[in-house]
């Protein structure tokens, strides 16, 4: 307001000017040199201003900061200043919201959910690292393209054009095979909308996994209780009229069935521990010949004369470790090579050590041998390979699951070769840092 009036108040000043100077020039020369000069003036003033606009309209066509504002004298001047003085808050205004923008952008990208903006017409407007990850889409080349031409599988594109949004959405997307994401369409403004994806693969694997366990388990537990729950039935049904032999023969089998269920609890106990990260046992420094001696010995009494055991350990050397999870998961190697071996089948029980300094327990035998697609799953919970031979060995289906945790935690590594036909060989390789050398 204070420079409006100074304006205004320098224009009645200037024109006051040129009506003296005008009037001077028509008293003292003639009446029309004062009209020429007044006009001359007025016509200078006119040019003045119109030039000054002129420029100021060719700094208005250029974007804000990248042209300095033109230089004047006298009313421009003042008001090129007050120009100066907004176009730097302008600036500073910018370039605070620039800084925050930036690191919006900078906190989306860093999100670890993907996050995707759609224009009206569910266009790509923007979106993060992370949702071209989940998607496969593109960053720079894909943004401004319709998301359903990118994204075109059929369940995708209805749940975004249906337009119902009050439940998430769970996906599989074809560009990632296993992957399984959970997409949320949050609508906001004049109805863009905003899509976040949320990696839940593993989620879905856990949950997949537990379904899994507790079918197995049941299916585990419900033949022995069924062969527990017939013999005692047919027991008591016939208790008179039963040979006492007959019913020393069912209580053996319902005893075995019994057995069986109590070995697979003990085993479920033992891997829960293991897998939800039971504290680590007190370690101690123990001769590791006389271990495998002792699961050798447990071997031949599982075999019981059916097999033909072999024990080659010469190293002698201490293991610094937990005597009871090793033991556990060398006696679990070894009973597996008794189930899947035929009678009269060879056994060897292996330990050396290696160049590398590490320690090397291995079970090898000449049984049926396992085919290569089958080993990488081995250390399932529940798998089996051959079910039925399995279960008629008392096999629980959980012994190398808990070889594998074992070994993770002494830092070790399960080694397994096998032919179909020709036998198998596990090999549980102690890192060097456990092993003790024997002091002579």
């Amino acid at each position: 307001m204070h420079t409006a009036r100074y304006v205004w108040t320098a224009l009645v000043g200037a024109l006051a000017l040129i009506a003296v100077i005008a009037t001077l020039c028509a008293i003292l020369i003639s009446p029309l040199l004062g009209s020429l000069v007044a006009l001359v003036g007025v016509l200078w003033m006119l040019f003045q201003h119109h030039a000054h606009l002129a420029r100021l309209v060719r700094w208005a066509h250029r974007p804000i900061g990248q042209a300095p504002l033109p230089q004047a004298s006298g009313l421009w001047d003042l008001v090129y200043s007050d120009l100066n003085r907004n176009v730097r808050q302008a600036t500073i205004e910018r370039a605070k919201l620039s800084a925050e923008l930036e690191r919006f952008r900078d906190a989306s990208q860093a999100m670890p959910d993907g996050v995707m903006y759609l224009s009206l017409t569910g266009s790509i407007e923007w979106i993060n690292r992370r949702a071209a990850e989940d998607l496969g889409l593109d960053l720079d080349r894909d943004r401004g393209a319709p998301i359903t031409n990118l994204v075109r599988q059929p369940d995708f594109v209805h749940y975004l054009e249906a337009g119902d949004y009050s439940e998430p959405f769970l996906f599989h997307p074809v560009r990632r095979k296993g992957a399984a994401l959970l997409v949320q369409v949050i609508t906001f403004g004049d109805g863009r909308r905003m899509v976040i994806s949320r990696d839940v693969t593993q989620i879905e694997k856990l949950e997949t996994m537990r379904r899994d366990f507790v079918a197995n388990v049941s299916h585990e537990l419900r033949t022995p209780l069924t062969v527990v729950s017939g013999f005692i039935e047919t027991v008591l049904d016939g208790l008179d009229d039963v040979p006492r032999e007959d019913v020393l023969r069912y209580l053996g089998m319902a005893h075995e069935q019994a057995a069986r269920m109590q070995r697979l609890i003990q085993d479920l106990l033992m891997l829960s521990a293991l897998e939800t990260g039971a504290p680590q046992p007190v370690e101690d420094v123990f001769d590791v010949v006389g271990l495998v001696r002792e699961v050798a010995r447990e071997t031949e009494a599982l075999s019981a004369g059916r097999h033909q055991v072999t024990v080659v350990a010469s190293d002698m050397c201490q293991i610094q470790g937990s005597a009871k999870e090793l033991h556990s998961a060398f006696a679990n190697l070894a009973s597996n090579a008794i189930r899947y071996s035929p009678n009269g089948g060879e056994i060897q029980l292996r330990w050396r050590l290696l160049d590398s300094g590490a320690g090397e327990f291995c079970v090898s035998d000449n049984g049926i041998g396992i085919a290569p697609e089958h080993i990488p799953r081995l250390t399932e919970r529940f798998y089996r390979v051959d079910r039925g031979r399995s279960r008629e060995t008392g096999g629980t289906g959980l012994g190398l699951a808990i070889v594998k945790h074992v070994l993770t935690r002494h830092q070790a590594e399960l080694k397994i070769t096998s032919d179909p036909g020709e036998g198998s060989c596990f090999c549980a390789v102690l890192p060097a840092r456990r092993i003790v050398p024997t002091r002579s």
